[in-house]
C-alpha cells in the first residue's frame, strides 16, 4: 500500500485533505517544489501548480492528476464531486492563505489536520532509511575532511564554508540547516551559529551540521579541542559521551521516549552539571530536520519501529564553553542502528 493510499485509509466519504507543505506535498507525490498543493480525496489526487512546474509535476508525479492554478482554485474544487470536508495543515497555512481557501470553498467546511496528513512521516520505511543513512556517511566523510582542515587562526566562518562546500561537491542538494561553528566560551551556545571569531589554541569547537541527500537530512555534532585541553574539557566532555551511552543503551522498541531523555538527564545531573542540560535529548530527522517524535521529557511517544531520532546530550558553561555530541539512530524490528560513524573519542587537534 502506497502512501497516498494509507492516507486515504483515513478518510471518510466526503472528506479531502489540502497539502500545502513542502515536506508532505514531496512525501505524498515526490514534487520538488513548494509552488504546488495537493488535493486527496478517497477517489481522485490532484496536483495543483503554476505554469512554470507543470512539465516537472508531470515527470514527478505521474499518479496525480495535475492541474493549472490559472484555472482557479474554486474551480478545481468544485471539480471534485462530494467533497464536502477538508482538512488542511495548520501549522503551514497562514490566515490569508486560509481565508483565500475558505472562499475558493464556499460550501466546505474546513478541519485542522496537521497530525492526520504528517502522522505518516514519523515511521520511516526502509528506503527512508538508506536515503538517511547516505545523509549521514556524507557527513561523516565531512567531519574526516575538516578535521584534516581546520587550523587555529581560521575564523568560524571559514570552518563553516568549508564543510559546506565539500558536501555540495560530494552532491548534497542543500543544507539541512544552517551550519553551527562555535568555538571557545561561543561553544556555550547551543544553536551558535558560525562568526568570525578567531579559533584559537585551548577552545572548544562544537560543530553542527547537516545536508540533504535525495531528499532526506543528515545531522550530526562533534566537539574537540584545538592544541591543547584541561582537565575541566576532559571532564564535561566524558560526561557528556556517558550520557549519550546511557541513552543509546536505553532505545528498544516499546521504551517510553521521555525514559531515554532520563536516561542521559540522570547523568549529566549526577555529575552536577544538570542545570546546563538545557534542550530535549533528541528529535525526528527525515525529509524535515526536525520531526515528530522526539525524546524529551515532555513526550508522550513510545519507540516504534521506524523511527529515525538524534541522540544530542550536551552540557553549556556560560563564560567557558560547551559540549555536545549527537548521533542519529534508526530502530528497526531487528536493532537499534547508529548511523553515525564518526568517532567519538576526546580529539585535540
Amino acid at each position: 500500500m502506497n502512501r497516498v493510499e494509507q492516507l486515504r485509509k483515513k478518510l471518510a466519504k466526503g472528506q479531502g485533505v489540502y497539502i500545502s507543505s513542502y515536506a508532505n506535498i514531496f512525501y505524498y507525490s515526490g514534487f520538488t517544489s513548494e509552488d504546488a498543493v495537493l488535493i486527496i480525496t478517497p477517489q481522485r489526487q490532484l496536483l495543483v501548480t503554476d505554469s512554470r512546474y507543470l512539465v516537472q509535476a508531470k515527470e514527478q508525479a505521474p499518479e496525480f492528476e495535475i492541474r493549472d492554478i490559472a484555472k482557479g482554485l474554486s474551480a478545481i474544487l468544485s471539480d471534485i464531486e462530494g467533497l464536502q470536508e477538508l482538512y488542511f495543515e495548520e501549522d503551514y497555512l497562514t490566515v490569508s492563505r486560509e481565508k483565500r481557501l475558505q472562499d475558493a470553498g464556499k460550501n466546505l467546511q474546513l478541519t485542522q489536520g496537521q497530525k492526520l496528513i504528517s502522522a505518516l512521516r514519523e515511521k520511516k520505511d526502509e528506503k527512508e532509511i538508506e536515503k538517511i543513512r547516505a545523509a549521514e556517511a556524507l557527513g561523516d566523510a565531512a567531519f574526516s575532511h575538516i578535521l584534516n582542515f581546520i587550523r587555529v587562526g581560521q575564523t568560524e566562518r571559514e570552518v563553516a564554508l568549508e564543510l559546506e562546500f565539500f558536501m555540495r561537491k560530494q552532491g548534497a542538494q542543500a543544507l539541512s540547516f544552517e551550519t553551527i561553528v562555535a568555538s571557545g566560551v561561543r561553544s556555550c551556545m547551543p544553536h551558535g551559529v558560525a562568526t568570525n571569531k578567531v579559533i584559537e589554541a585551548g577552545d572548544f569547537v562544537t560543530l553542527d551540521f547537516g545536508c540533504i541527500l535525495d531528499g532526506y537530512c543528515s545531522d550530526m555534532t562533534r566537539t574537540f579541542v584545538m592544541g591543547h585541553a584541561s582537565e575541566k574539557q576532559r571532564q564535561i566532555y566524558d560526561v557528556v559521551l556517558a550520557a549519550q551511552k546511557a541513552a543509546l543503551d536505553k532505545i528498544a522498541i516499546g521504551v517510553a521516549c521521555r525514559d531515554i531523555d532520563r536516561a542521559a538527564r540522570d547523568v549529566i545531573a549526577s555529575a552536577g552539571f544538570g542545570k546546563n542540560f538545557g534542550h530535549g535529548l533528541g528529535h525526528s530527522v527525515g525529509i524535515e530536520i526536525h520531526e515528530s517524535p522526539s525524546f524529551s521529557p515532555k513526550s508522550d511517544a513510545i519507540v516504534e519501529e521506524g523511527h529515525v531520532i538524534t541522540v544530542e546530550p550536551g552540557i553549556y558553561l556560560e563564560g567557558f564553553g560547551g559540549v555536545r555530541i549527537e548521533d542519529v539512530v534508526a530502530i528497526s524490528a531487528k536493532n537499534v542502528a547508529n548511523l553515525t560513524k564518526s568517532q567519538k573519542d576526546f580529539i585535540i587537534l
